[in-house]
């Protein structure tokens, strides 16, 4: 008896990682007590309150606590949240989510930004290798830390960052970054 190879049997890509990882790192958050937050860019079928939207990117706390009706999908990740008192619908597709981490110590995993995803103004959010790479690597070696968009489009306090460490004196060097909350 043989096994027929289909597009999605043996020998295929198979689906996306992505979504499987989403959940692991939300129940992982979930379990020990921490907030789970989400970074996602936004463009083209990401339903969120444009108006809390920097620099073509949103952070979403995806905790129980703070979302009703959450629902996290292989396709997409949906549920109810209030922004500024106003209940919201939101979705985002699984590949516009650029990270998942814990707000309180900045462990998560990055992933690379979705090819020819538009920003909140229509024009394409870059990923260029090396982002992603200072990302990945910096996710293997230390937790968490979202690395700027690249060039000068935004001043250092426009950008969201989670800290891997606590924040402390850092003898001998800059001030390590901390996390901005958005609300």
């Amino acid at each position: 008896m043989s096994i027929p190879v289909t597009p999605d049997g043996p020998g295929s890509q198979g689906a996306s990682t992505r979504p499987y990882l989403i959940r692991a790192l939300h129940d992982w958050c979930t379990d020990n007590g921490f907030t789970p937050y989400l970074a996602v860019v936004v463009g083209a079928g990401v339903q969120v309150p444009i108006e809390y939207v920097k620099n073509g990117e949103i952070v979403l706390n995806a905790s129980f606590e703070a979302t009703s009706n959450l629902q996290l999908g292989n396709e997409f990740i949906s549920f109810k949240a209030r922004f500024g008192g106003v209940a919201r619908e939101i979705n985002v597709p699984v590949d516009h989510v650029i990270a998942i981490y814990a707000r309180e110590n900045g462990q998560g995993m990055a992933f690379p930004t979705p090819s020819g995803a538009a920003s909140a103004g229509g024009a394409a959010v870059p990923a260029p290798d090396a982002v992603v790479a200072a990302a990945a690597s910096d996710v293997l070696s230390r937790g968490l830390r979202l690395a700027p968009p690249p060039s000068d489009a935004s001043s250092p306090s426009d950008e969201v960052v989670a800290a891997s460490e606590p924040p402390g004196p850092n003898p001998g060097g800059p001030k390590p970054p901390a996390l901005k909350r958005v609300k």
